[in-house]
């Protein structure tokens, strides 16, 4: 068990010192800079985002990147933004999550069977990193995946996540094509490789505040990730 919380604590440094994408690197480090004036008297994280949870999670949710003033400023997913104020309650309504709110990295939440990560590490601008962005970081969702060796289930939230995540199976080889694997809320594939690809909308504002997505639509999701993981 000591091996695994090394591995990734190991994987985790490696996402921190990350710097192919110069584009993003010196966006994330003006953003920090300049900072948000809601947040103008906090230090800002402003490098890549490593993901956080359990390292025996059965549970792999991928989202697209950290936010500019979310996740970039506390250094930790989903944290700080109306995403995680969206999310976390419902994953601790599920038992996923030990306290129903994300403030910043040190607030002591915790993860249980579930790991969160993302395709993308750093914030890009507009929320739409380059094609060859997303796959300089792909190596690092590979490691990620490769470490956590008990997941069952991989929740994808969003299209690029979903792409993302089918990028890295055409690589391994366990699927031969995207195409064969289209994107929509509550997609469920069983994979060949064991594992059961389950895809959301993701819960970004422009999505919960338009209603595309629902605090229902979203718990239904996670409830069927505990059924197919073994986690419920």
């Amino acid at each position: 068990m000591t091996n695994l919380f090394n591995i990734v604590g190991d994987l985790q440094d490696a996402v921190i010192s990350c710097d192919r994408c110069t584009r993003l690197r010196e966006y994330c480090r003006g953003i920090g800079e300049t900072r948000r004036k809601a947040y103008r008297d906090q230090e800002y994280w402003a490098k890549p985002v490593p993901g956080f949870g359990d390292p025996n999670a059965r549970i792999l949710v991928l989202g697209l990147a950290p936010g500019a003033h979310g996740a970039n400023r506390t250094g930790r997913p989903f944290t700080g933004d109306g995403s995680g104020d969206f999310m976390y309650p419902v994953l601790h309504e599920l038992g996923l999550a030990s306290k129903p709110k994300a403030m910043s990295r040190d607030d002591g939440l915790k993860l249980r069977k579930l790991w969160i990560g993302s395709v993308v590490r750093c914030a890009p601008p507009g929320d739409k990193p380059t094609p060859q962005e997303v796959r300089n970081c792909s190596t690092h969702l590979t490691a990620e995946i490769a470490a956590l060796v008990r997941v069952r289930v991989v929740v994808c939230l969003g299209k690029i996540a979903w792409d993302g995540y089918l990028a890295y199976l055409v690589e391994q080889k366990t699927i031969e094509r995207r195409s064969a694997f289209p994107f929509h809320h509550g997609a469920e594939y069983a994979l060949p490789n064991g594992k059961v690809l389950v895809g959301s909308y993701h819960p970004s504002l422009r999505n919960t505040n338009t209603g595309r997505l629902n605090r229902t639509m979203f718990l239904r999701v996670f409830v069927r990730a505990m059924e197919l993981s073994g986690t419920a």
